[in-house]
Parts: structure tokens; sequence; C-alpha cells
């Protein structure tokens, strides 16, 4: 039922209510993997659980693991654009998406610069750590101060009934 080239629409998660195409079939028994492609139905490349697809009837020739392009081929030519009222993405799209992605590529080899710098990032999180708990002996000191004024003013002048009473009871 769901074999490679299957049109399917997902049931569930964020990209519920959208098309795809079954590209193969996963090591584990209830899952397969599935593309929008992602210009074209915004579903990216992923592995999916059969429980999360509705099958269509349409079906579009393609190979197993089939790039994102291969899709877009087999869409054109079994019209399924039509069919779906899909957008076909412009040639400027399709050479944005390549570039995004070689740059997605590079991006472990700027990681390794960045390991280089982490040292001065802790630095500069340690002079954070510093201020905040500067901050904090700051504020503790302040209560403290603030009870001893507190106390200090209760017994200076309590006022009522409750203080004629304790200054007969201390004559006595």
């Amino acid at each position: 039922m769901y074999e490679t080239g299957r049109i399917c629409m997902k049931i569930a998660g964020r990209e519920a209510g959208r098309f795809c195409v079954v590209v193969g079939k996963d090591k584990e028994k209830d899952f397969v993997l599935v593309t929008g492609p992602r210009l074209v139905t915004k579903v990216r490349r992923r592995k999916c659980n059969v429980r999360h697809l509705e099958p269509t009837p349409l079906k579009v020739s393609i190979k197993e693991n089939s790039n994102d392009n291969e899709v877009m081929k087999a869409y054109e030519k079994d019209e399924i654009y039509k069919r779906l009222n899909l957008q076909k993405p412009t040639p400027e799209q399709i050479k944005l998406a390549e570039e995004a992605k070689e740059r997605h590529r590079e991006k472990p080899k700027e990681e390794k610069h960045k390991e280089e710098k982490k040292p001065e990032k802790k630095h500069k999180e340690d002079k954070h750590k510093k201020e905040r708990h500067e901050k904090k002996k700051e504020h503790k000191e302040k209560k403290k101060e603030h009870k001893k004024e507190k106390k200090h003013k209760e017994k200076k002048a309590p006022k009522g009934k409750a203080h004629k009473e304790k200054k007969k009871k201390s004559k006595k």
C-alpha cells in the first residue's frame, strides 16, 4: 500500500494536510521515507510513521530513494501539479533552494572555527555570572538592613492598647 511513488496526505504533525510522496521504506516496519518535495508542498524529506499518512489513489513513477529534483520531474510528467492544484516552483526558487543546501552542507566547517573561539565566550559568561552574583549579594544585604530597621521601629514606638497594657504590667 505504501510503495515507492505513492502520493499520500499527512494527517498528523505540523505538516498535516499536505501532500507527500513515498520515496522508500525504512528499516522499521511501520515507517517510510517521504518527501514533498519541500519546494512544492513544504514537506521536507523525513522518516514518517504510516499511521500519520493517508494514501491517495495517485502514484508517480520514481525509483527508490529518488532526490527531490527527480520527484518534481515525475510530478510534471504525470501532471500531479494540476491534479492536486500545486504551485510549480520557478527556476529561481529551485536555484535558491540549491544554494541554501550548499550553505547548510558547509556549516560544519564553520563550527570548527567557532569551537576555537569558545574560550572568549566563556570569559564573557564568567563576567556576567560575577555581576549577577554581586547583585544577589547586594540584594541580600538590603533585605537584612530592611529587617533591622523594621525591628528597630517596632521596639522604638509601638502604639495602641497593647502598648499601654505592656507598660502597666512592666510597672507592676
